[in-house]
């Protein structure tokens, strides 16, 4: 254990030349360096921030939604209860294809119409209610937004918010703040409370991409916590939060039927989603860790391996750029919503088409005044929310 703990953190690896561990294990009186220790604190916190999201939801988000005639509606279809086709839903398949159609309609003497809308039905009852959506988009943004507000206020005082060069000025022997460790931490307890979570939260088809990237985001806060790179992960962390918060409002709005503020959010959220990820995120934080970086410290193994997690997120900044800026274009020119094919599907099996009947999960959308309840052409059927998890770090 001890030679791959060795191995693990060699100094070779971890540290520019000439700096190693034990040159950040004895700073002078009154001053402190990150050690990977200190990360162990983000556990009892993730624990602590769960149940306060349970006692939020339970106590202010639900009473709001109540507040705005929201409530968890009884599902209108239910399956009849039926001991062959709930073992198959259960044991086999949700969405059982034609063959098994075709087996069951001859067991049970059943046309299969019938056994087709059984399964429909019964993954109906599933689902979740808009309250339970309501609740879990309110926990996200209050959290967002404070968490937002707080990275803002104390980067506010600090030097490398006005010039990053201050990221890497005497690196890595740069002290430790109390400011600095609670907004780190906090946001690291954060994604291990979703991590958690994801297992009781509303099942979305993109369950196992979501996992890997709720642990992504920790593995990417701890390795820049671990080599002191704080200063720039902490922009890294309020770029990102800007546009959080807005998006889930927006659903907020959605969920609460209050069309023009969720037409006039979401276009706000595209707004700062573009500035922050494709002009700020670049040129300021992109900018700094790779040219002002390679000036002040030069590049060593972490370096290299920071760099490239930070170029892996900027792709994907593009690729959902892309795709949010497709929904703006629908909706802004052809006055319409395009189904979003990302992340957020919030389903558990898939809807099989039925061409007298809107889909079961569809929430109705749309970008123009005019448009109410799909009935002019201009509002479409979709089945989510663009969700831009883009908080990796």
């Amino acid at each position: 254990m001890a030679a791959l703990s060795a191995w693990f953190w060699n100094e070779r690896f971890w540290l520019p030349h000439n700096v190693t561990w034990a040159d950040l294990a004895d700073p002078a009186p009154g001053v402190e360096y990150p050690k990977a220790s200190h990360l162990l604190s983000a556990l009892p916190l993730a624990l602590g921030i769960f149940a306060v999201r349970i006692l939020f939801e339970r106590f202010i988000a639900r009473p709001c939604a109540f507040l705005l005639h929201i409530h968890a509606s009884s599902v209108h279809w239910r399956a009849t209860p039926n001991p062959v086709l709930e073992k198959v839903f259960t044991s086999i398949t949700k969405c059982p294809d034609w063959r098994h159609l075709d087996g069951l309609s001859k067991q049970l003497d059943w046309d299969v119409r019938k056994v087709q809308q059984w399964f429909r039905h019964r993954r109906n009852q599933d689902k979740p209610s808009v309250l339970t959506k309501f609740c879990e988009s309110m926990w996200r943004s209050t959290f967002y937004l404070c968490i937002f507000t707080y990275g803002i206020r104390f980067l506010w005082q600090c030097p490398w918010m006005w010039d990053t060069h201050h990221c890497w000025y005497n690196y890595p022997y740069q002290v430790l703040t109390p400011g600095l460790y609670h907004y780190y931490v906090t946001e690291l307890g954060f994604y291990w409370s979703l991590m958690f979570s994801q297992f009781t939260d509303i099942k979305r088809k993109d369950f196992p991409i979501m996992f890997i990237h709720h642990l992504a985001t920790v593995s990417l806060i701890s390795f820049s916590y671990a080599n002191n790179m704080l200063r720039v992960g902490s922009l890294v962390m309020c770029v990102h939060d800007a546009s959080d918060f807005i998006l889930e409002a927006a659903k907020l709005a959605n969920y609460a039927k209050y069309q023009r503020l969720c037409d006039f959010l979401f276009v706000l959220f595209a707004v700062v989603f573009f500035i922050t990820r494709l002009v700020v995120y670049p040129l300021r934080i992109l900018n700094t860790t790779l040219f002002e970086s390679w000036e002040i410290i030069g590049p060593y193994p972490s370096w290299w391996l920071f760099n490239s997690l930070l170029l892996v997120l900027q792709v994907l900044h593009v690729i959902w750029s892309y795709l949010i800026a497709g929904i703006a274009y629908k909706a802004l020119v052809r006055g319409k919503v395009s189904k979003d094919d990302r992340s957020d599907v919030e389903s558990s099996s898939e809807e099989e088409a039925d061409t007298n009947r809107t889909n079961d999960r569809g929430v109705k959308m749309s970008f123009s005044p005019k448009a109410e309840n799909g009935t002019n052409g201009h509002a479409v059927t979709t089945k989510s929310w663009p969700q831009i998890r883009t908080s990796s770090r």
